[in-house]
């Protein structure tokens, strides 16, 4: 069984015992979350339900493992014969979770 969410603007494939990153979520260690905007979902039978945008009464509940920030991205940009170059860097902040039930 595998559902489709959505969150922070992006759409993630998950299944229960999954461990994923997320955009930023505003929650502490240890608390449950539970994701309502299910855009697909599927059983272990062949069973497929698509959201018409979503899901209704499908949900997603899963566990905060860790909230911290990514590798540093390095952005540079330079334009050639100006004498222009500008180094700038970071760190995207993530939420790590761990999928615990799928309910449809």
């Amino acid at each position: 069984m595998y559902a489709i969410m959505k969150t922070g603007g992006k759409q993630y494939k998950v299944g229960e015992g999954n461990i994923i990153k997320v955009e930023k979520l505003p929650a502490e260690v240890g608390e449950k979350i539970t994701f309502e905007e299910i855009i697909f979902l599927t059983d272990g039978e062949g069973n497929v339900k698509i959201g018409d945008p979503h899901i209704s009464g499908a949900k997603v509940i899963a566990e905060v493992l860790e909230q911290g920030r990514d590798k540093k991205i390095v952005v540079y940009k330079y334009k050639r014969r100006k004498n222009y170059h500008k180094k700038q860097g970071h760190r995207q902040p993530f939420t790590k979770i761990k999928i615990e039930k799928i309910e449809s």
